[in-house]
This record gives C-alpha cells, structure tokens and sequence, in this order.
C-alpha cells in the first residue's frame, strides 16, 4: 500500500479549541481532585474522632497558608464540578445546545464558582 498524504486527524486542524472544550477537561480533572479533596475530610474526620495531638496536628496543617490554599482550591473544585454537573443536567433538557447557549452557560459555571468560593471563605473563613 502507498503511504497517504492525507493527515490522520483532520478534526484537529478544522476545530478550534473552545472554552467549551477547555471546561470539558477542567470538568474530568476536578472529579479527580474531589478524591484528594475527600481524604483530606477524612483525615480531619479522623483526627476530630481520635482527638488529643493527632486533631491539633491536623487542625494546625490545614491552618497553615498552604494548608488554607489547599483548602481554598478544594472549596473551588467542589462548587465548580457541582455546576458542571447543572450545566450537564441542563444540556440533557436540549436547553442552550446553540454554540453561544453553550459558551454563556460554560462562563455562567466558571464566574459562579469562583464567585460562591469567594462568599463561602469571605462568610465562614475570613469573617469569623
């Protein structure tokens, strides 16, 4: 058989990389750090149940700035899959499916996970 010119993924060179696509990912990779996230409420579940050094060791660690930067990302990642999974929810109903349908709701879930990590950590973190 004589080699093709043809290139083996046109998709690549026709499609452009949209938001859309980009949230697609993000999606998939916060599923992923909701387990790291999980153990890290396990291991402070844990500690809080066996209490004495072991709970001020952990309630220390996540005290720390990077402790608290963890903790922020994980605050995110959960408010930003569960709008995904709305987001997902509401293209099941054939709701927004129009390509700018589709880029306003991606930007919707983006602006308001930000936006209610900001108030959860703004209420129950820095205004204690």
């Amino acid at each position: 058989m004589a080699p093709s010119s043809r290139p083996l993924s046109p998709h690549l060179s026709i499609y452009g990389f949209t938001l859309t696509m980009t949230m697609s990912i993000v999606h998939r990779a916060t599923g992923i750090a909701l387990y790291g996230g999980t153990l890290l409420l396990v291991l402070w579940l844990v500690a809080a149940a066996t209490g004495g050094g072991f709970f001020n060791f952990v309630t220390w660690l996540f005290g720390t700035w990077f402790g608290q930067l963890v903790l922020f990302g994980y605050t995110w990642v959960l408010f930003h899959h569960m709008l995904g999974g709305v987001r997902h929810f509401v293209w099941d109903m054939a709701k927004a499916m129009d390509p700018v349908g589709r880029e306003l709701a991606v930007r919707i879930q983006l602006g308001a996970s930000i936006l209610l990590t900001l108030i959860v950590w703004a209420i129950f973190v820095w205004f204690k």
